[in-house]
């Protein structure tokens, strides 16, 4: 096409459109395109003719692979699209996409709400901060509801989901605003409603998300959807000097190599300079579907494809422009590539390099012992896109092997990790302190080293060879992520100190704190919706237990019921077909990528892996040292002994550990001295207390009582309790009237007062009892086990529920021991009786628990020698005494001894 100069509309926004699959994305993107007069004919999916879907698998598969972008020019601003792909085996291809949006718009199904990815699609969009708007597609069907889609929006994404369709009520929709943010607040109270201008502003900060109903495929909704882009979006400002951000490669037809970038800054001019080459951009294209128009300018805000530039990647910034972070979303299966018979793999390596050029989660590796390409995928439907890719531009036919999870490793506390290369004439020593990052921060580097022992220019360098290399852990070789790498120490020589050293220094100092480290192997982690007949839910939850998945408890709706969680990717990457097979194909199952988490089975896969570190020869944990005039080689634990530098972190290390060495000596003096203390209280109401082998105090007392022999003293076995009670805390409670009304004045109390009467009816059925609270809504709380007396109270982890506890408690424990369940929750009853353990109602629990307190009551009152009254004060003391001889504990009297027991 000819060339033509660069579009001044008032208005100019990118926007993307992003959906789980089959929200009918693609179908919204026509519709837009066809309402604004940009195409005049719908395409459909279903008669592979939709605009958007340039290449030929898109087509046959019908689902979208690529991103692509369309112009639209509506009357008050014009508008760059993106569609973007929606089945999760593309997610890397649409987060990069997200890099440079202006406005987002997510796209629901009305028929099946908001979806696992979806989900993760928000967490994206959140991380990236784009203001978005919500399309809620296909309200033609029949049983959609829009209040109930809204009310999932809100609870599920964020309760800032506001109805903005045309037919919402205007005094409601202001009120829902209002309760956005405090200005909206403060605006709607003082005028009696919210101006638009105010709104946009609230949309562009993401403190508003607008929500639109309709059905692309009908045209329902598209214009009054259109409108509000027009009214409530805002261009963004954009500063003079040149910048612009590349989110993809790709190739034309003509095998032309194609680097998508936006302007973000300032303009950028065919022959201009750019990149770290300062590479001359030759042409710019402005893409509209499979068209483009060639431009000699494109200001700021403009998506575009240049040609001429050799040396760019995904995520790279441009002029002024700062990299973009990390992508979140990863590869979790690591595939075999087979290749044809007589086909030269080192020539393969090179084609598939170019196809990692334009997907960069490929991460095409070359398997040096195996001698094999190996290649880290989203999933299979990803794999079949590859080898058509592969056929149709090199004429080669691959095959892929069965994939294996891709694992991670990293550390669990802070170690300092030094390493030296002092081979003749070369000369470098690095220092690197490695601390263990929240969970999904992937690695970071700093420098803390002083520039008066340490030049700018070599720390610049260390930390250039940090970012540069794949750092693989030491368990299974697999990459370190979750770590934050800082630069304490460094030293180099005046005369023979070269770049290429102090690259062999860094990574030999990684490697040795890895081997000093605490190491942890980490998996991949989905998270899960389940959907599934409501019989079938036991079958499910079983399932699930037998995965090592997390969920919570099955939420009923109608005939169906939903459990949501997460788990392993490698136990829950297949079970879809299990869904189908025992709900005969009504039951759906739809993961999204959680992250990484500790692995759930790290002795197997060690096992598995039979990974040794001293052999990995690319990775040496060494260092190397010189000595009259010839290097010698120190193994990893030896090193520090032979360093030059002492980096400091080792000594507020030791200051550190003896600080808090002293905290721990003062307490526990403090400790012993209130021991001591209730001792003499104990002996001077009960008399000296004979004490045993096993106890606390008893290698300190066989130092000084020489005069007994120590054959003696023998061991008492423990005999394992052989009945438990697993009482399910909040159930008892609120079937219970008098605990229930304590409850609602303060739950703390009703918790206290039923713990309180388990240990009465412990004492007096002499069972081991188990009380289990919920603690699942707070927010990072850890499973939590405390001691009360002569029971057990437990505290359940976040997004874990007393039900799952007593589960997975009945489960362990079942097969060896007499188990007995409180609770009044139907479902919970129906797993526990298949786990074969006995239950009891709360209700049937409440009785036992009022019948014995009657029976040690009536045994206590009983009269004899004629004054009932003071034996009753007697058995008060009694009581009393035996409470606080439990509370004292076993360590100090003995497994079994209990002097005020009465006889």
């Amino acid at each position: 096409m000819g060339e033509q100069e660069p579009n001044k509309a008032k208005k100019h926004i990118c926007a993307g459109l992003l959906a789980h699959v089959d929200a009918g994305k693609t179908t919204l993107s026509e519709a837009v395109l066809y309402c604004s007069g940009t195409i005049r004919r719908m395409g459909r999916v279903d008669n592979q003719d939709a605009f958007l879907d340039t290449f030929a698998l898109e087509r046959e598969r019908g689902i979208t692979i690529f991103s692509k972008q369309a112009e639209v020019v509506l009357p008050a601003m014009r508008m760059t699209l993106l569609d973007t792909p929606g089945h999760v085996d593309f997610s890397a291809e649409m987060e990069r996409t997200l890099q440079v949006l202006d406005y987002a718009v997510l796209v629901v199904s009305g028929a099946d709400g908001v979806q696992g990815h979806t989900r993760t699609l928000w967490r994206l969009l959140e991380r990236y901060r784009i203001p978005t708007f919500l399309f809620i597609n296909k309200m033609d069907q029949n049983g959609t509801d829009r209040e109930a889609l809204l009310r999932e929006l809100r609870e599920r994404l964020d309760e800032r989901c506001v109805d903005f369709g045309p037919d919402a009520d205007k005094a409601e929709r202001d009120d829902a605003l209002a309760m956005c943010t405090e200005e909206l607040m403060e605006e709607f109270l003082e005028t009696g409603t919210v101006q638009d201008t105010s709104v946009t502003a609230a949309i562009a900060a993401r403190s508003v998300f607008p929500c639109f109903f309709g059905s692309a495929l009908k045209l329902q909704g598209i214009a009054e959807f259109l409108d509000a882009l027009q009214k409530f979006t805002c261009e963004p400002k954009h500063p003079q000097e040149f910048k612009a951000r590349v989110f993809k490669i790709a190739r034309d037809a003509q095998k032309t190599r194609l680097t998508y970038l936006k302007v973000t800054g300032g303009c950028l001019k065919v022959k201009d300079a750019v990149g770290e080459n300062a590479e001359k951009v030759n042409q710019i294209r402005i893409y509209s579907g499979e068209r483009y128009e060639t431009v000699n300018e494109v200001l700021a805000g403009t998506i575009c494809a240049v040609t001429g530039l050799t040396d760019t990647r995904p995520g790279q910034g441009l002029g002024a422009q700062e990299y973009s972070e990390p992508p979140l979303l990863e590869p979790v299966l690591n595939y075999d590539v087979i290749l044809p018979q007589g086909t030269d793999p080192h020539q393969m390596l090179i084609r598939l390099a170019e196809l990692e050029e334009e997907e960069p989660e490929l991460h095409i590796v070359w398997n040096e012992q195996l001698g094999q390409i190996q290649a880290q995928l989203m999933g299979p439907v990803q794999t079949e896109i590859l080898k058509r890719l592969v056929q149709d531009r090199f004429g080669i036919a691959i095959e892929f092997g069965s994939g294996s999870i891709v694992y991670k490793e990293t550390i669990r506390s802070a170690v300092e990790g030094v390493g030296h290369f002092e081979p003749l004439r070369h000369y470098a020593e690095v220092h690197l302190l490695l601390e263990p990052g929240e969970r999904g921060s992937g690695l970071v580097f700093a420098s803390e080293c002083s520039e008066d022992s340490l030049e700018r220019s070599w720390q610049r360098l260390i930390l250039t060879h940090l970012e540069e290399k794949t750092h693989v852990g030491v368990l299974t070789g697999s990459p370190v992520t979750d770590m934050k790498i800082t630069l304490i120490a460094g030293r180099a020589h005046l005369k023979h100190t070269e770049g290429g050293d102090f690259r062999q220094a860094t990574y030999r100092a990684v490697r040795q704190g890895l081997r000093q480290a605490e190491c942890c192997l980490l998996e991949p982690y989905y998270d899960f919706r389940l959907e599934i007949p409501a019989d079938t839910v036991g079958r499910a939850m079983m399932d699930l237990e037998r995965m090592d998945a997390e969920f919570s408890v099955p939420e009923q709706l109608g005939a169906e019921a939903v459990i949501t969680g997460s788990g392993p990717v490698v136990t829950l990457q297949n079970y879809q077909a299990e869904v189908t097979s025992y709900t005969r194909g009504s039951g759906q199952f739809s993961c999204s990528f959680r992250g990484y988490e500790p692995c759930h089975n790290t002795e197997e896969v060690l096992e598995e892996f039979r990974y040794d570190p001293d052999l990995d020869l690319e990775n040496p944990s060494g260092s190397v040292f010189c000595s009259h005039g010839s290097g010698f080689y120190v193994e990893w634990d030896q090193v520090p002994a032979y360093m030059h530098l002492d980096s400091g972190y080792g000594l507020l290390k030791k200051e550190e550990e003896e600080e808090e060495l002293a905290v721990r000596t003062a307490r526990y003096r403090g400790y012993v001295a209130d021991e001591k203390e209730l001792q003499e209280i104990f002996e001077r109401t009960y008399g000296p207390v004979k004490r045993r082998i096993g106890d606390w105090d008893a290698p300190m007392r066989m130092k000084f009582d020489s005069e007994k022999p120590e054959k003696e003293f023998k061991w008492k076995k423990k005999t394992p309790l052989k009945q438990y009670l697993l009482v399910d805390g909040y159930n008892v409670i609120f079937a219970d009237r008098e605990l229930g009304e304590l409850a609602q004045i303060n739950v703390d109390a009703a918790r206290q007062k039923l713990m309180d009467m388990l240990c009465n009816y412990q004492g007096y059925q002499k069972c081991e009892v188990i009380l289990v609270f919920d603690a699942y809504r707070v927010e990072g709380h850890a499973c939590e086990i405390l001691e009360y007396h002569n029971i057990h109270v437990v505290y359940t982890k976040e997004a874990e529920t007393a039900d799952q506890y007593i589960e997975k408690t009945a489960h362990e424990i079942g097969r060896k021991y007499q188990v007995t369940v409180a609770t009044s929750d139907g479902l919970e009853q129906v797993i526990i009786r298949g786990q074969g353990c006995a239950l009891l109602s709360s209700r049937e629990l409440l009785e036992e628990m009022e019948h014995a307190s009657r029976e040690m009551r009536r045994d206590y009152l009983q009269p004899q020698s004629g004054n009932g009254a003071k034996l009753f004060d007697s058995a008060a003391e009694e009581v009393a005494a035996h409470l606080e001889d439990v509370r004292l504990g076993r360590k100090l009297f003995g497994e079994g001894q209990n002097p005020s027991k009465k006889k």
